[in-house]
C-alpha cells in the first residue's frame, strides 16, 4: 500500500486537516475538518471544507471515515456538513465522548442533548484496528488535553490532534472540564513514546512559535529527544507541575463556547428556531 498524506492549514485557527489515502485503492480517511465560523457575525463559511472536498473529488477518493481526534475547543468541525457532501462517512470518535458530553451539557444547561455518543455514527474503543477498505488505522487513546482524545496510527503515521505538537511547541493545555495532565503524560510517554521512533507525527495545530514557518510533522524519536515540554527523560512529576502552572496562566480559547456545544454533537448546528435562525448559547460569570 502507498500511503499518500494531503493537508490543508486553517490560518485562523492554526488547525491542520488531514486526507489520508491509499493511492492504488483510493481508499480513504479525513482527519479533523474545519467549519469556518466568524464569531463577531455569526457567520458560517464552508471555504475549508470545500477545499477538501475539491481534493477528494479531483483525486476520485473513496472517504470511508470523517475521524475526530477530540471535540475540539478553538474551532467548529465541519464534519457534519462535510458528511452532507460524502453521506457514506462515517463519523467516528472514542467512546468516551460520551463524559465530554456529559460535563458540557451541564455547562449550558442543555436538557434535550444527548450523552449517549449517538450524534457520531461510530465510536471507538482503545487499541480497536479499524478498516477503511485497504486503509486501516488503528485507534490509541490519548486523553488529557480532554477524556475523548485520541491518535490514529496510519501505515507508520500517527494523527496525534492536541495530545503531542511539534517539538518547539510541545503538549496540548489540559486545564479544560475533566482534563488531566497526569492522563496526557501517560498517553504520551506511556503509549505515543512507546511507538517507534521512525513513526511520522502529524499534529492537530501548530501555532509557529518564534513567528517560524508552518511545521506539522515530526517523529516519535524527534519529540522523545526534543519536545521542550515533554522528552522521554521528563518525570510525570516534573510534567505535571509544569503543565499545571503553565496552564494556570493561560486564556481560554477565543471559540471556546461556541466550539464545544457544537462539537460535542459531531459538528451539528443546532437546530433552527421558530424564526428560521440558529442560536448558540453564551453562559456568564459575573465576577464580584
Amino acid at each position: 500500500m502507498t500511503t499518500k498524506i494531503k493537508t490543508f492549514y486553517d490560518e485562523t485557527t492554526f488547525t491542520l486537516t488531514y486526507v489520508v489515502s491509499d493511492e492504488k485503492t483510493k481508499d480513504a480517511v479525513i482527519i479533523d475538518p474545519v467549519l469556518d465560523f466568524d464569531a463577531a457575525s455569526g457567520k458560517i463559511f464552508t471555504t475549508s471544507n470545500k477545499n477538501v472536498l475539491t481534493y477528494v473529488n479531483n483525486e476520485k477518493l473513496n472517504i470511508h471515515y470523517i475521524l475526530e481526534t477530540h471535540a475540539h475547543a478553538d474551532h467548529l468541525s465541519g464534519a457534519h456538513e462535510l458528511k452532507n457532501d460524502l453521506p457514506q462517512a462515517k463519523i467516528g470518535i472514542h467512546e468516551t465522548i460520551q463524559k465530554v458530553q456529559d460535563v458540557f451539557k451541564q455547562v449550558f444547561n442543555r436538557k434535550d442533548l444527548k450523552t449517549d455518543g449517538s450524534q457520531f455514527d461510530v465510536l471507538f474503543k482503545s487499541d480497536e484496528i479499524i478498516k477503511a477498505g485497504s486503509l486501516e488505522f488503528k485507534v490509541i487513546h490519548t486523553p488529557g488535553h480532554t477524556p475523548a482524545c485520541s491518535s490514529y496510527l496510519i501505515d507508520g503515521n500517527v494523527f496525534t490532534g492536541d495530545a503531542l505538537f511539534m517539538p518547539d511547541f510541545g503538549t496540548g493545555r489540559c486545564d479544560f472540564p475533566a482534563g488531566s495532565s497526569e492522563d496526557l503524560y501517560q498517553s504520551v510517554h506511556e503509549k505515543l513514546y512507546k511507538l517507534p521512533d521512525d513513526t511520522k507525527v502529524y499534529v492537530g495545530h501548530d501555532y509557529q512559535p518564534g513567528g517560524r514557518e508552518l511545521e506539522y510533522q515530526t517523529t516519535i524519536g524527534e519529540s522523545k529527544q526534543s519536545n521542550i515540554q515533554l522528552k522521554q527523560e521528563t518525570t510525570k512529576e516534573e510534567f505535571i507541575e509544569f503543565r499545571n502552572k503553565r496552564d494556570a496562566t493561560l486564556d481560554a480559547p477565543k471559540l471556546l463556547l461556541p466550539s464545544i456545544q457544537v462539537n460535542i454533537a459531531a459538528g451539528e448546528l443546532p437546530e433552527s428556531e421558530d424564526n428560521g435562525k440558529r442560536y448558540l448559547k453564551l453562559p456568564l460569570t459575573k465576577e464580584s
